[in-house]
């Protein structure tokens, strides 16, 4: 059993390796008495600014786990500033103990910093699927482990804390804007975890309330009708996981979906 969360497929694809019984974090995280249960449990998800989304982090505080084998495996595009031990310290937080913590590098989707098409033409040498094999290899063999961080890993996430310092609820809020090119298609409203966009009068209009920053609405505009309001590396280039199609990353996502606990376990 993998749970997993997604923006643009990365995650989900690597969870699809790990194993066959996948569930999707924002289409659980609302359901009432989060107990589960299995030989192996995991969680897979991209990290943001070198630590769990937001929702991930909501969904381990609040799931019960009865298993003998806990993992999660961290999906990231440039530098992972320690995503391992800052998972760990978060678990410990939250009562919890992983026996297995990792990292893959993949395509990084954070359009303010990178340019997808270099992260594209990047991608054959990060070698995703020869360590996601690696780590199913692991995981199989219930290896413990906790991937290592360094003093330069843990000064990376340092000075991200440091830039970031300023930034308000507000300014993560209007991050996204939606121009005159939206076909009022829907797309957006179903790809987002937190289901903060919505459809008036044919146009989609971003509350950003509880916007988890995964980016999968600008990813996925069919129109490329939603920009950021903050510069970006190449306005004209989106990214989405090549393995993955966008009904799955709808099915993984869309609030409008209703979820049963009976249905899902």
């Amino acid at each position: 059993m993998v749970f997993y969360f997604t923006g643009t497929g990365n995650s989900l694809y690597v969870a699809k390796q790990l194993d066959e019984t996948r569930i999707s974090i924002p289409q659980v995280i609302h359901l009432e008495g989060l107990t589960f249960e299995e030989e192996s449990i995991g969680v897979v998800c991209p990290v943001y600014g070198h630590e769990m989304p937001g929702m991930v982090k909501e969904f381990l505080q609040k799931a019960r786990f009865k298993t003998d084998y806990f993992y999660l495996v961290h999906t990231y595009g440039n530098i992972h500033g320690g995503a391992a031990e800052l998972a760990e310290q978060f678990l410990a937080s939250c009562g919890k103990k992983a026996d297995y913590i990792n990292t893959v590098l993949m395509v990084d989707n954070f359009l303010p910093a990178f340019d997808m098409e270099e992260q594209l033409a990047s991608e054959p040498g990060k070698k995703a699927e020869e360590h996601i094999a690696a780590i199913k290899a692991d995981i199989d063999s219930r290896r413990k482990y906790r991937q290592p961080v360094t003093e330069k890993d843990r000064s990376w996430h340092r000075v991200f804390l440091e830039r970031s310092a300023g930034a308000s609820e507000g300014q993560r809020r209007s991050l996204y804007r939606i121009t005159e090119e939206c076909i009022g298609c829907g797309v957006c409203t179903r790809v987002c975890p937190a289901g903060c966009i919505r459809l008036e009068n044919q146009m989609a209009v971003n509350t950003g309330e509880n916007c988890q920053v995964c980016m999968a609405c600008i990813h996925h505009c069919p129109e490329n009708a939603i920009r950021l309001t903050i510069p970006e590396k190449n306005p004209d280039a989106r990214y989405h996981n090549g393995h993955i199609r966008l009904t799955e990353i709808v099915a993984a996502n869309d609030q409008g979906i209703t979820v049963s606990a009976q249905h899902t376990y």
